[in-house]
């Protein structure tokens, strides 16, 4: 039986659009993948990373080597009052002896600057030997003071285990790690205060197992000082949202009763971005949770000391959420610059090649060896998208790129 003319029309129509289709798949094949998968550009934060242009090093004045002026016996060195520092303990020895290797060749070989390692036990004479044999510096180890280290007696236990029950089921890390809760709180709060730190203002925190791959041939500590830099970081990402739901209602409960401490040239909108992941904004309570990564911070000591930090932590502290939830150093550190300090003091150190299991900070420079320039991480791609440089970008600045000529 003959088709009716409308439905041979319809036919052909179809027939045609299938070919048209068919056509365009072979012009643009798109890979298969599995299902929800995306293919590894998705999830990149920059078109392109800024680690791939030319890195060179900051602006002058650099403090340099030049003769003695650095010598590891010199009393009268070019050295100021800053420290290498590490809470590490005995058991760590290997992990600490790779990142000591590293940042000596890379840089302390020709500063010289010393190490203080700090432990809530006491350090073995086998980590005291190892290390020292790593360095012409100075060594010192340290104990933590019981009172700095415990958990506060305003701290009600039963809601702190039944807190990391819920903070488990979240998929939150280290719930029922009391130490770690620790860790967290001290690196905050009180490393600052160690009497062995009483005489120094700067500090470079260097955790075990973290890689250093770029020669820097000028003295960091200066750098700071010189430039009237707070805080240096090599990496920012954003943070786990359920493990730090209150931590900005909390902040904010501060900042309402002390906005005179708020800083004219602050990092307001790095600290509150709901555009690039709403879903942390909103998880969070209105905090981006983007934070400088702080196993690597070379800082100075006296904004922690300052009267402003020291009210904020308190207030933090007295809240409850080191226990109760799993507020991090990062995150604290970060929402206090961000919001207490002038955002043109905080410096990225991009010319410093750094390594913490799973993210890189790789500049473009002859003098980086070991990393691939531009790689941010070398996990799964998905990690791409912790990067909040982007967010760092937008609301501060990149202090790298060229300046352009009026």
């Amino acid at each position: 039986m003959a088709f009716l003319k409308p439905i041979r029309l319809l036919a052909a129509a179809c027939m045609a659009l299938f070919l048209f289709l068919l056509l365009q798949m072979m012009r643009n094949p798109s890979p298969i993948g599995a299902p929800g998968s995306k293919p590894k550009d998705a999830f990149a934060s920059f078109v392109r990373d800024p680690n791939l242009d030319e890195t060179l090093e900051p602006p002058e004045p650099l403090r340099r080597v030049s003769g003695h002026n650095y010598d590891a016996d010199n009393a009268h060195s070019d050295r100021i009052n800053a420290t290498l520092l590490s809470l590490v303990r005995n058991k760590e020895l290997k992990e600490l002896v790779q990142s000591m290797q590293d940042l000596e060749r890379t840089w302390n070989h020709k500063f010289n600057y010393p190490w203080t390692f700090i432990n809530d036990e006491p350090f073995t004479e086998e980590f005291k030997k190892v290390t020292k044999l790593q360095t012409k510096a100075l060594c010192r180890y340290e104990f933590i003071p019981k009172e700095h280290w415990e958990i506060p007696s305003w701290i009600n236990k039963d809601l702190m285990h039944e807190s990391a029950n819920y903070l488990e089921d979240q998929d939150v890390q280290y719930a029922h790690m009391e130490s770690y809760h620790q860790m967290c709180r001290w690196n905050s709060g009180f490393f600052y205060k160690h009497p062995a730190l009483a005489d120094y203002q700067y500090y470079w925190r260097v955790e075990p197992n973290v890689h250093f791959f770029c020669d820097v041939d000028y003295d960091v500590f200066r750098y700071m000082q010189d430039h009237n830099k707070t805080y240096g970081f090599t990496v920012t990402l954003y943070d786990s949202p359920p493990s730090i739901t209150t931590l900005w209602p909390e902040t904010m409960k501060f900042v309402a009763a002390n906005k005179h401490l708020l800083a004219h040239n602050n990092a307001m909108g790095f600290l509150t971005d709901r555009e690039q992941r709403p879903e942390h904004n909103f998880q969070a309570n209105g905090y981006s949770t983007c934070h400088f990564w702080s196993n690597f911070e070379i800082g100075d000591m006296n904004f922690w000391r300052s009267p402003a930090y020291e009210a904020y932590f308190e207030h933090l502290d007295r809240a409850g959420g080191f226990f109760y939830e799993r507020w991090g150093d990062a995150p604290v550190h970060t929402i206090a610059l961000g919001l207490f300090e002038d955002s043109s003091k905080i410096h990225w150190f991009k010319d410093i090649g750094y390594q913490h299991i799973p993210f890189f900070n790789c500049p473009n420079s002859p003098k980086c060896k070991g990393c691939i320039t531009g790689r941010l991480t070398d996990g799964e791609a998905w990690l791409n998208r912790e990067d909040c440089r982007p967010n760092w970008f937008k609301y501060v600045g990149n202090e790298w790129e060229p300046k352009l000529s009026s």
